[in-house]
């Protein structure tokens, strides 16, 4: 079977995409809209895995960034410990 063959439908971008294989999903997307350039509801949809994909991205970093920002928290804590210790010996 060639790629102009192969038979999609949106039911089968929607099941992809919701159960989270957004790159084939919007490769499906693509494909149909290569077919039918005029719809507007498959560019939505294909916008909207992009949308997915960028928050999905942002809860993944989200609590990375809170780690960092709290070992940045706990060494100038650190370091303030040492000085003063520093200072109590001198």
């Amino acid at each position: 079977m060639t790629q102009d063959d192969t038979f999609y439908t949106v039911t089968m971008a929607r099941v992809h995409a919701q159960q989270g294989n957004l790159e084939e999903a919007r490769r499906i997307y693509r494909h149909l809209l290569d077919k039918e350039p005029e719809r507007k509801d498959l560019a939505a949809a294909l916008e909207a895995l992009g949308n997915r994909e960028e928050s999905q991205e942002i809860d993944t970093l989200l609590p990375l960034f809170r780690e960092w920002l709290d070992l940045i928290f706990r060494y100038n804590k650190m370091k303030k410990l040492k000085k003063l210790h520093q200072m109590d010996e001198g």
